[in-house]
C-alpha cells in the first residue's frame, strides 16, 4: 500500500458557526454543506470536517473533544502578509515565526489557535523545498 495524501481531518468542536466564521473570514476557507447537512471547510484539495461535540457522527474518534487538533496548514502568501491580516482580524500568534521541519522539508511558520483553541499551525516552505 502506498498512501498518496491526505484528502480530510474532522474537527469536533463547540460551535459549528463560530468555527466556519473564524476560518472563512480569517483563513480564508470556504464553508460546503454535504451528505445530510453536514458542514467542511475546503481549501485546496482538502478539507476539514466539522462535527459539534455530543453530536459526532459515526465511525468517529474514540475520544472527540473541542481543543484536541494540531495541524499545519501551507500558504504561498509571504508570512509577513499572514501575520498582518491575523493582526488585523484581531487573532494572537501564540508564537513565531519560528523555523521547523515539513513533511517535504524546511518550513517557516506562526502559530495560532482557533475558537475551540486547537493549534494551527500556518507555514510557508523554504526557497527549494516543497
Amino acid at each position: 500500500m502506498r498512501i498518496d495524501r491526505l484528502d480530510h481531518i474532522v474537527l469536533t468542536v463547540t460551535d459549528i458557526d463560530a468555527t466556519v466564521a473564524f476560518y472563512t473570514r480569517v483563513l480564508g476557507m470556504e464553508a460546503v454543506t454535504f451528505h445530510g447537512g453536514r458542514i467542511a471547510l475546503t481549501f485546496g484539495r482538502q478539507k476539514i470536517n466539522l462535527h459539534r461535540a455530543g453530536h459526532e457522527y459515526e465511525p468517529k474518534a474514540a475520544r472527540p473533544a473541542p481543543g484536541g487538533g494540531d495541524f499545519c496548514l501551507i500558504t504561498d502568501d509571504p508570512l509577513e502578509q499572514v501575520i498582518a491580516e491575523l493582526e488585523a482580524h484581531g487573532v494572537p500568534i501564540e508564537q513565531g515565526p519560528v523555523d521547523k521541519t515539513g513533511a517535504t522539508g524546511p518550513i517557516r511558520s506562526v502559530y495560532l489557535r482557533d475558537p475551540d483553541a486547537n493549534l494551527v499551525e500556518i507555514s510557508n516552505y523554504r526557497a527549494g523545498a516543497r
